[in-house]
């Protein structure tokens, strides 16, 4: 029998400065670029069910700190794991502002978040020790 497959195929967006995230947005791959700099990505402030976005490091090395802020009043609450095999920057059970990515990330660290929509969730997963932080 054969298989039938939806949603296959991604839609990717570089991210290489400021951007706002919208709620059509939901489902794409942001590959994250910082070549001019530090830079800041703003999740939408109306929080809907469903809504999932993934944040990839594209470059090792970016040149400037990439922040995921939670829009307006909203939390993210984060787990993540890096190659030091701890999660000493996970915030389960506690809500925080930002997800701050270091210039020390490497290329493929990557974030995936979605909302229940009351709450960010995000998973994280790093190959450098503590580059990923909260803010």
């Amino acid at each position: 029998m054969g298989r039938i497959y939806f949603n296959a195929r991604r839609e990717t967006h570089t991210v290489d400065g400021a951007y706002t995230v919208t709620a059509a947005d939901s489902g794409k791959v942001f590959m994250l670029s910082s070549t001019a700099g530090a830079c800041e990505i703003t999740l939408p402030t109306t929080l809907v069910e469903g809504l999932y976005y993934k944040f990839i490091v594209e470059e090792d090395t970016p040149t400037g700190v990439i922040t995921i802020a939670a829009g307006g009043s909203n939390k993210v609450d984060l787990v993540m794991k890096d190659i030091g095999g701890d999660a000493s920057n996970s915030t389960a059970g506690t809500q925080v502002d930002d997800i701050v990515i270091a210039v020390a990330t490497k290329q493929g660290d990557y974030i995936d978040m979605f909302t229940d929509g009351s709450t960010w969730y995000a998973e994280c997963m790093s190959s450098t020790n503590n580059s990923i932080t909260t803010g």
